[in-house]
């Protein structure tokens, strides 16, 4: 389906998630980023790309074995919208990446790729704006293996443990791959089709920018604002922890600043038809049919103020026994709980974490 070209690695000591906070990553984490390049990548619509990058950043330094295979490699994925560089902030690189801490960069190989789509990834804001090939779920997960295994010569993953979208994706991963790492932890995600209230946020946000004028079909020279400045609302509310933002938030003008904030960061950061499909892309996921196909030990972890996977759903629930190593923690709203966004906050699931990465391999 594609062929390796290049991968150009380059030192850094810092790298910015957003033109708006930059992330820093400690010197003792050993961080490269790199470009692999794909030629000729053929989507699942039949659409083709002449030269798809993919960026990534690496902690650590690598194992190999007698064959020149990494053996220590630790897999994180990024959410919708994110990038790698999202598990640089302190919520979790201070809670896991230090010395004698469970993700130690002095011991594991961490890659953090931006998928397509995402931060210095191929995208359609690079110039071809709506006639970007249509990506999905399936060529993201395909995107990424053939990262871990042609670019960077990874023998078994240790881990991939993946948030929101990158939890969907995690689940893929075990279904397509079902011998590419020792365990998985899916982090705020079902394993089903985004359907109800899920699918219907998302379509709403698509709506607002599409129907802003100064979207113009998605050659714009200016971003759309009043597509983009729904789209911030929504998103807010979507990740958001109702306990949180009434302390957070606890007055008029506390709310009015977190708004226009908000609004203020979404005219920075973000680009209406990257957004779109980044949205879109999980049109194609649906991994709820194959579940007995993951034979792997899964630490699956959802939370119970999740905005986006609501535990009254029953979901979660159902689908759990059918992982033949699985462990499902649907964490209950406590001071360490953050909605959707828990995820990243190690604080809250780093104990269920330690007892997977102790458990015997499957």
């Amino acid at each position: 389906m594609f062929k390796v070209l290049t991968a150009i690695g380059l030192t850094l000591a810092m790298v910015a998630a957003s033109p708006a906070k930059a992330q820093t990553a400690d010197p003792r984490w050993n961080a490269h980023e790199a470009d692999f390049t794909v030629a000729d990548f053929q989507f699942k619509t039949g659409e083709h790309l002449a030269n798809l990058r993919l960026h990534y950043t690496t902690l650590g330094t690598p194992v190999r074995d007698a064959a020149g295979r990494i053996t220590n490699a630790v897999f994180l994925l990024h959410g919708t919208g994110g990038t790698g560089q999202q598990f640089y902030r302190a919520q979790f690189s201070g809670e896991l990446f230090g010395p004698g801490q469970l993700l130690d960069t002095a011991r594991y190989f961490i890659i953090l790729p931006d998928d397509i789509g995402h931060g210095r990834s191929s995208k359609p804001s690079d110039g071809l704006h709506m006639r970007f090939p249509k990506y999905g779920y399936a060529d993201m997960v395909a995107l990424e293996h053939a990262l871990v295994t042609d670019g960077l010569h990874v023998g078994r993953l240790k881990l991939i443990l993946g948030t929101s979208m990158g939890c969907m994706h995690a689940f893929v991963w075990g279904e397509t791959y079902p011998d590419a790492a020792e365990a998985l932890a899916p982090f705020a995600c079902l394993p089903s089709a985004l359907v109800g209230r899920n699918r219907l946020w998302r379509e709403m946000v698509v709506d607002a920018i599409q129907s802003d004028p100064a979207w113009k079909g998605g050659d714009y020279t200016a971003e759309p604002p009043d597509g983009l400045r729904a789209a911030a609302y929504m998103l807010s509310i979507a990740g958001s922890a109702p306990a949180q933002m009434q302390k957070s938030l606890p007055t008029q003008a506390a709310i009015d600043k977190y708004r226009q904030d908000l609004v203020t960061n979404e005219m920075v950061t973000v680009d209406a038809d990257d957004l779109i499909y980044q949205l879109n892309a999980s049109k194609d996921y649906d991994p709820s049919a194959n579940l007995e196909r993951i034979t792997t030990k899964v630490l699956w972890i959802n939370s119970a103020d999740d905005f986006i996977n609501p535990p009254e759903l029953g979901i979660a629930e159902k689908m759990a026994p059918r992982l033949k190593h699985g462990r499902l923690i649907v964490l209950p709203i406590s001071e360490n709980t953050h909605g959707h966004g828990t995820h990243t906050w190690a604080v809250a699931w780093k104990a269920y974490l330690k007892e997977l990465l102790d458990s015997p391999a499957s």
